[in-house]
């Protein structure tokens, strides 16, 4: 964990996506168009005193202000923009345990009995956000079960993955072979899949905004609007200023991600912001039945894989892409609607009612970065595109690492907070993820000559 205290950062206004809202806006996305009642918060004006200082309102900073107020601890949570503006309230909205980096990935890392230890973490991330949308949220659960599609001939890969994970790590999922994987996904594209019954997905804009009026009326301070421009260690903890008041507190968590890039150089230096694109369709009703018989969520095992799901009235939600420019590409919509094309043809040029982007933070590793990050200093950030339970299980971790000691985000400290590598890195993402779709187009291509 990084462990550097600045006694001083000042923050200046980055340049957002060219694709975004106007201030005090929700980009537009089917999610903001249907996401029900929204109860605004006010900035922050004059002084305010608190134990914990939250600094980010995304999903990692909400779960973990409701954590410690549930805990015990008086918070405020500083947002710079909206409740879940960015990455958290407009994602595929997939929920299962797991991380960003592949299993075996991890097993390699830090071996079988720590990595099992880790997913364990992870899958009680998922069963907070399951308890949690019960109490709060049930309308925004949108589906049960995860389809992992493959995109070339053969099957040994997905057996292995599938005893691998009922063996070592108590979950199940069901091997499909090739004609039932058609029977649902109706596309030439797929060859066999892996059904995992367990994993949900959900609205999570609504999620979201259900946090943030929990945390409301438990008592927790939320300012919307009001951008950390700074922080200082003082006598007895620290304060963080925005440009209308100042917060006290004795201990601050950055849950920043990729739409910040100064604010607590620790952090900044090692999360590289990666854009990815959703599309939504209108609605298809017996266009999507006819490509896509299921209302589970589907993604593909390729490197630079697709992911999607039905949505209410036929629409189909379609994510995919992966590039480290921080302004959306021209024809977005166009883009997608080809990449759906490329698997079903049969939906015959939707029209595309939602195109937008988003950044993730990712770090070198893959994997999130939570842990303390000097006295009082605390990070909960990087969850790499697979953010609902993994931010989750941060929340939990940092809150009860502040509330009760719980020493649990140690097992993470293996991975560390390594530098992205700034400008460089970042080339290296985009060089990387090209290398991806270079191998997948490969293997497609020899896929088809085996037929």
């Amino acid at each position: 964990m990084p462990g550097s205290d600045v006694e001083l950062q000042r923050r200046s206004a980055a340049p957002l996506s060219s694709g975004t809202a106007s201030a005090g806006a929700y980009p537009s996305t089917w999610y903001a168009a249907n996401h029900g009642p929204i109860f605004g918060y006010a900035a922050l004006r004059g002084p305010v005193e608190a134990d914990v200082c939250v600094v980010g309102a995304g999903l990692a900073g909400l779960t973990t202000a409701r954590e410690l107020l549930m805990a015990g601890r008086s918070v405020v949570l500083l947002e710079a923009e909206r409740v879940a503006w960015g990455a958290s309230g407009r994602n595929g909205g997939f929920v299962s345990p797991g991380f960003a980096l592949g299993i075996d990935a991890i097993i390699a890392r830090v071996g079988l009995p720590a990595a099992k230890a880790l997913y364990d973490l992870s899958k009680d991330g998922y069963d907070l956000v399951r308890a949690t949308l019960d109490v709060l949220a049930p309308q925004a659960l949108m589906g049960h079960g995860w389809i992992v599609a493959q995109r070339h001939a053969g099957r040994d890969g997905l057996m292995a993955q599938r005893d691998l994970m009922e063996r070592e790590f108590a979950t199940a999922s069901e091997f499909w072979d090739v004609e039932r994987t058609r029977s649902v996904l109706k596309s030439p594209v797929y060859h066999a899949a892996l059904y995992v019954p367990d994993a949900i997905h959900i609205q999570p804009l609504i999620y979201a905004l259900a946090l943030a009026r929990d945390i409301a009326g438990r008592g927790g301070r939320v300012f919307e609007q009001s951008p950390a421009l700074g922080w200082s260690r003082e006598r007895g903890g620290f304060q963080v200023g925005t440009s209308g008041g100042a917060v006290r507190a004795q201990h601050i968590v950055f849950c920043t991600s990729g739409y910040d890039r100064h604010l607590f150089a620790p952090l900044a230096r090692s999360v590289l912001p990666v854009a990815t694109y959703v599309a939504v369709t209108e609605p298809l009703m017996a266009r999507a039945d006819a490509a896509i018989a299921t209302t589970a969520a589907v993604s593909d095992t390729r490197r630079a894989g697709d992911y999607y799901r039905r949505l209410t009235a036929g629409r189909i939600l379609w994510g995919g892409r992966i590039t480290t420019r921080r302004s959306e590409p021209g024809k977005l919509a166009s883009l997608m609607r080809g990449d759906m094309l490329s698997v079903y043809p049969q939906l015959r040029l939707p029209r595309i009612d939602y195109a937008w982007g988003g950044l993730m933070g990712y770090a070198r590793h893959a994997m999130p970065i939570i842990g303390p990050a000097g006295d009082g200093l605390w990070i909960a950030s990087a969850f790499g595109g697979h953010g609902l339970n993994t931010t989750a299980m941060a929340g939990q971790l940092i809150a009860g690492a502040i509330a009760t000691g719980d020493d649990r985000w140690k097992q993470f400290a293996v991975f560390g907070a390594p530098w992205g590598g700034g400008p460089l890195g970042q080339a290296g993402v985009q060089l990387s993820y090209w290398a991806m779709q270079l191998k997948d187009r490969l293997e497609a291509a020899k896929s088809v000559r085996r037929r």
